[in-house]
């Protein structure tokens, strides 16, 4: 009698577990970068999550880290004026950006942040990719484009996490995610997934940890 186990489901199985093994592991807060002079020299692969102010980027940082307080959530958007560098159980750095598009704060600290996450994403050899977080409710946003402009012209690897998809219902999310695939097509950089996440539910947050994971995996 053969075995008639999948292996694609195998494969998956340990890749979460994977993910869950890594985000077991302490994670520690190593540095914040207010300037580009101020940015750590550190060797360890980095994943970065940038998105826009409301977008619930401390919300799924947290979640993924099964840690209430390891990123800063505010009911103010634009609270986060720094890069923050999170070592994830000495295998990753976990890299949070200053959200865009959105700020209270003066014209003048918002163009000294931009500045700053734009010089990090452009000179960064150890940053492996970008998960750009984009709320299901709202789809791509026109500062979301420039961001992903950005980066298809430094060739920086970047993916697509829709967040808050509880909030919408599915027949919404499968449409916007449709757009954006089609639009994800004609970019050089993007990775071509879209990853649904939903911080409260618990949605899709094992799977975000496994593709992590398999990014510390391949740098090792």
């Amino acid at each position: 009698m053969t075995d008639a186990t999948d292996p694609r489901d195998e494969n998956e199985a340990r890749r979460i577990e994977a993910g869950r093994l890594l985000f077991a592991k302490e994670c520690q807060f190593v540095a914040g970068a207010a300037t580009e002079e101020m940015l750590p020299e550190l060797d360890l692969t980095e994943v970065a999550f940038a998105g826009r102010s409301n977008v619930g980027k401390s919300s799924l940082i947290n979640a993924l880290t099964n840690r209430n307080t390891l990123a800063r959530t505010s009911n103010t958007p634009g609270r986060t004026q720094q890069i923050n560098f999170f070592n994830l159980g000495d295998q990753i750095h976990l890299v949070d950006l200053p959200g865009h598009g959105y700020a209270k704060a003066s014209k003048q600290k918002i163009s000294i942040w931009t500045d700053l996450v734009n010089s990090y994403l452009k000179g960064r050899s150890t940053l492996r990719r970008v998960l750009l977080l984009i709320d299901a409710r709202h789809g791509l946003k026109v500062t979301d484009r420039e961001v992903m402009d950005m980066l298809d012209v430094a060739a920086v690897s970047y993916q697509i996490i829709l967040t808050k998809v509880d909030k919408s219902n599915q027949s919404d999310v499968k449409s916007i995610t449709k757009k954006i695939e089609a639009e994800l097509a004609k970019r050089p950089a993007a990775h071509p997934e879209i990853m649904l996440t939903s911080s409260v539910k618990g949605t899709g947050i094992e799977t975000l940890r496994a593709e992590i994971a398999s990014l510390a995996e391949e740098a090792g």
